[in-house]
């Protein structure tokens, strides 16, 4: 067998929607809209540079039905960049682009090759001595084991399986063309390209069954480093392995301690050094981040009574750091509490201890139910409003389970400490 490389990617996502941008003037919308295409872009240049034998891309290349036919010239486009250059592109459809779904197709420039939804189909690779095997997804719920169907390897040769799957299941990710790594591993094939899980993992290393994560978060729950897999074979076998950054926008939640800061400018001191860090981590691209202010601390009632503010002041130290387009700050959450021991005392009779209490009676009980469901009412809305907002913040947000009937121990304490903030003041 002869030696060669190749680069696995998935979940390209081309020209993900992602709504809710445009609820904050600030958001670089334009920027982080174009993301999923400059990171295609740094696929093709970094297949180019590496000069390897073909590229493998395991589902989702769009994020759906195209709203116009750009969106299918830019993948075409960046295909052809590939094919131009002498690398092979073997694709599979996904549940976001599965053939029911699209209703716009362009032909695909001559070596690429998008494996058939009708039935497993082998791709051979004879001057390499290579067998890919896939199945693209017919339509969007693919429920059967898909897998359990694709050819036996064929004698002599590197055979890969490209799949789109969640395996075993992963959180936040519909459990699709389900598999077990025993069985993937059983199958015989020398590597298994998957696809559909947006986060970077290596299920198994004899034989390499690997997640590249997707090619560029799009919101803050998919943090991190984005990018694809660069595999090398040596005689026929798996030689190294190595994760390859293209994103253009890095996504990141940032913790920062304020635990024992006096003020608030010592709290803004700790922020711009979490963020002058964080920064100096992302190698020039955006940072996109949420950040957290967390501790016990005497500058707590400064910070919770003003959120708004507080916001703007976090963003305005940043600039002290930075230039504004080097980062944004998606949302600053306020997750500090007063020093032990510094509780203000609370007016049980007027307006404000009334309202106290009732947020604390949210805990359980028939009283709560109406002042629950006002509140389940109006979180509801204000996502909706912003259309694609739930998914970017996750369904364990505290505004998210609000909108859905559930009120976290964590919005209440929240709530109680801002009025206890805005007591102090007076």
């Amino acid at each position: 067998m002869t030696s060669f490389r190749f680069l696995h990617a998935a979940d390209l996502h081309l020209d993900s929607p992602l709504r809710g941008l445009d609820a904050d003037l600030d958001a670089p919308a334009r920027r982080i809209r174009r993301a999923s295409r400059e990171a295609l872009a740094n696929l093709v240049d970094l297949a180019i540079a590496e000069a390897v034998d073909f590229v493998v891309i395991a589902g989702d290349l769009y994020d759906g039905d195209w709203q116009d036919f750009r969106t299918g010239q830019a993948l075409v486009a960046a295909l052809a960049r590939l094919t131009r250059a002498g690398v092979r592109v073997i694709a599979i459809r996904g549940n976001h682009d599965a053939e029911s779904v699209l209703t716009r197709n362009l032909r695909l420039p001559e070596g690429a090759t998008l494996l058939s939804a009708r039935a497993p189909q082998t791709l051979r690779l004879p001057e390499i001595g290579v067998a890919v095997h896939g199945q693209s997804f017919a339509t969007r719920d693919v429920q059967e084991n898909l897998a359990r169907d694709y050819p036996v390897p064929l004698p002599g040769l590197f055979n890969l399986g490209l799949l789109h799957t969640a395996a075993t299941g992963r959180p936040g990710h519909a459990g699709y063309a389900p598999c077990t790594v025993e069985q993937l591993a059983g199958h015989g094939y020398d590597y298994w390209a998957l696809g559909h899980i947006h986060t970077r993992e290596e299920l198994l290393r004899d034989p390499w069954i690997v997640f590249p994560g997707n090619l560029q978060g799009r919101h803050v729950n998919e943090p991190g480093a984005k990018g694809a897999t660069l595999v090398t074979v040596r005689d026929g076998r798996v030689a190294e392995v190595a994760h390859r950054a293209l994103d253009t926008v890095r996504w990141q939640r940032l913790a920062v301690d304020c635990s024992g800061a006096a003020d608030l400018e010592q709290v803004l001191s700790r922020v711009r050094h979490a963020l002058g860090t964080a920064l100096g981590d992302v190698g020039g691209r955006l940072l996109a981040l949420r950040l957290a202010l967390e501790g016990d601390c005497a500058a707590h009632a400064a910070l919770a009574r003003d959120p708004l503010g507080t916001r703007e002041r976090v963003r305005a130290a940043g600039l002290e750091v930075a230039e504004e387009d080097a980062f944004w700050i998606e949302a600053v959450r306020i997750g500090t509490h007063p020093p032990s021991g510094s509780a203000i005392p609370r007016p049980e009779g007027d307006a404000v201890g009334r309202l106290l209490g009732a947020i604390e009676a949210l805990s359980g009980g028939a009283e709560s139910t109406a002042l629950t469901t006002a509140v389940q009412s109006y979180a509801a809305a204000l996502l909706d409003r912003a259309g694609g907002l739930r998914e970017a913040l996750g369904a364990e947000h505290p505004a998210v389970l609000a909108a859905e009937g559930h009120l976290p121990a964590e919005l209440l304490q929240r709530a109680r400490q801002l009025l206890l903030s805005r007591l102090s003041q007076d």
